[in-house]
């Protein structure tokens, strides 16, 4: 029983635009205190040069966001050329957010200046991993206000900035191309986090083209003019060494003072953190979208009672935790993670360009076509150079083949016989059949609550109606690349199921309604005004006050977004 999914389109462009900044924008913290470590006062040129193949691949993305509106990411866009490259390109990612978790969260220390900051990172992951146990939703509104407060504070250091470029001490790079090119490949992870636009594009406001366009624009400018321009200045501080962890601290207190020199430090640590629990999340989020679509065994889409996936929260949280006890270098870091985020740009890339049953205008063919090339000299590059991310990134791909082998081999626990035969709607479906089994009421189901089944069946009899509307939505970790379709849950099953019995039996016809959703509240509403539902009856809340603190409050969310003329009727 494969049902689509039907992702309400509500993320605006300057949301999406805040969350790619949320990752894209952390990579300066990091990325000039690398490039100068690798190339001194040489640094200026190789960072103007990746400005540039900043605009090249964000261009790219472009076009990408375009022609893939339901999904752009490196795992969606690929299955349309082949479903065994589309895992692979969603394991290169696995490993892209394992390292972005323990690169992010590591250089959050070393700009909170602390002592031993590799065990300062490896308890805030692990504690982040715990908050995440009861699935919080709330993180990308935090996420938006910090990268807002973030992009201010870079800006307002590169104004202070400016009186000093007449001082700064430029040098060329020294030798030829071959004895460069690995300065240029060593600073490539100022990509980071280009894949994220990509992913949202399925739950974007249409038209999807504009949206995406107006949300990379933007972050593409700041982040590529300000990392190079930040880059030019940190060229006038005289005696600069030791910062490779944390340049911008170093200029905040050269240009304006210690005290600026603290403010950059923490809102850019909090940047940092905020991209690690992204970055978490993300890595829950492949894991179960794999799972649903049968790439992965099972159990990686069993959710614990919050909602979240419990073994990939727990893969997600501890995998970082073990390259961090590995490896606690930023550069060495830094080149882990290349081979991540590379390896997935190039196979998108190179898939798209060569997909002649899409429509490309030739220069946009040749753009893609373009940076495919590029990133995959670069991944072939870091490959060759650093065995021990050939070695890291191999690894988890061989790893997930084999958990995919398990999950194809392996067969699925057949769904036992339901008590009655269950044949559950997605709202579209259940639109269409309004005509024949109209009703104004719906019933909210979290579980078989014979309470709340009998007031409303009382409800529609009071009426004068004889059908209602059962609706459940499976939760899902924040994952806006799930499969297009998918089979529901048993559970899900078993609970439409059992509540049509007990409607049954007061007799009135139910018709079950399935939705997949992290926002149960949003989704309950916007069904309710698909189908011109005038109340909305629902069980009263079992959570504690912490839980509806992390996870947002389902009533309130409810009550907030139905329609005026809809009631909503809370059975206790």
């Amino acid at each position: 029983m494969i049902k689509r999914v039907e992702r309400p389109r509500e993320l605006k462009w300057y949301h999406a635009g805040a969350m790619l900044y949320g990752d894209w924008g952390t990579s300066k913290a990091y990325v000039l205190g690398i490039a100068f470590a690798l190339a001194g006062h040489a640094s200026w040129f190789f960072l103007g040069l990746m400005s540039l193949f900043m605009v090249l691949i964000g261009t790219c993305y472009m076009t990408i966001c375009r022609i893939y509106p339901d999904g752009g990411g490196v795992y969606s866009s690929v299955k349309h050329r082949s479903q065994t490259l589309a895992v692979i390109g969603a394991l290169l990612l696995v490993a892209d957010y394992v390292v972005t978790v323990s690169l992010s969260v590591l250089d959050a220390f070393h700009y909170f200046n602390v002592p031993n900051p590799e065990l300062w990172a490896i308890s805030a992951i692990l504690s982040i991993g715990a908050i995440n146990w009861v699935g919080p939703s709330k993180g990308g509104a935090v996420a938006a206000v910090i990268a807002l407060f973030a992009s201010l504070a870079a800006l307002t250091l590169f104004v202070f900035t400016v009186p000093s470029f007449s001082h700064v001490q430029l040098a060329m790079p020294a030798g030829g191309f071959i004895k460069n090119w690995p300065v240029f490949v060593g600073i490539v992870l100022a990509l980071s986090g280009v894949e994220a636009i990509a992913n949202m594009t399925g739950v974007m406001v249409e038209p999807v083209a504009k949206t995406s366009r107006r949300a990379i624009l933007p972050v593409l400018i700041e982040v590529s003019l300000l990392t190079f321009l930040l880059g030019v200045a940190m060229n006038a501080i005289p005696g600069l060494t030791g910062h490779t962890a944390d340049m911008l601290r170093a200029l905040g207190n050269y240009f304006i003072g210690p005290w600026y020199g603290a403010v950059i430090s923490i809102i850019f640590g909090f940047l940092l953190l905020s991209a690690g629990n992204t970055a978490i999340m993300g890595l829950v989020s492949i894991q179960f979208a794999m799972a649903k679509d049968r790439e992965l065994p099972p159990i990686f889409s069993k959710l614990n009672r919050f909602g979240m996936p419990w073994l990939a929260l727990i893969i997600a949280t501890l995998a970082p935790v073990l390259v961090l006890i590995v490896e606690k270098d930023i550069v060495h870091l830094a080149a882990l993670y290349a081979i991540g985020v590379v390896g997935a740009i190039a196979l998108n890339l190179g898939t798209c360009a060569t997909n002649f049953s899409i429509r490309l205008k030739p220069w946009e063919r040749v753009l893609l076509t373009s940076g495919g090339i590029i990133t995959l000299f670069i991944e072939v590059t870091i490959a060759i150079q650093k065995q021990n991310a050939l070695f890291f990134v191999l690894t988890i791909i061989g790893v997930g083949l084999i958990l995919r082998h398990a999950a194809k081999v392996i067969a699925p626990v057949t769904m036992p016989a339901l008590a009655s035969e269950v044949n559950v709607l997605t709202v579209a479906e259940a639109k269409e059949l309004s005509s024949l089994y109209k009703s104004t009421a719906m019933v909210a189901l979290r579980s078989v609550n014979p309470v709340l089944l009998e007031e409303a069946a009382l409800h529609v009899k009071a009426m004068g109606e004889n059908s209602v509307y059962l609706s459940y939505v499976e939760a899902t970790p924040p994952s806006p690349e799930l499969p297009t379709e998918i089979e529901p849950s048993r559970e899900s099953v078993e609970i439409l199921a059992g509540a049509q019995e007990e409607m049954e039996k007061h007799g009135i016809t139910a018709v079950p309604i399935w939705q997949i959703g992290e926002n149960p509240g949003r989704l309950i509403a916007r069904a309710a005004q698909e189908l011109g539902v005038k109340t909305v009856a629902i069980g009263a809340t079992k959570r504690s006050a912490l839980i509806n603190l992390l996870r947002g409050d389902v009533l309130r969310v409810l009550a907030h977004n139905l329609p005026r003329a809809c009631h909503l009727l809370i059975v206790g």
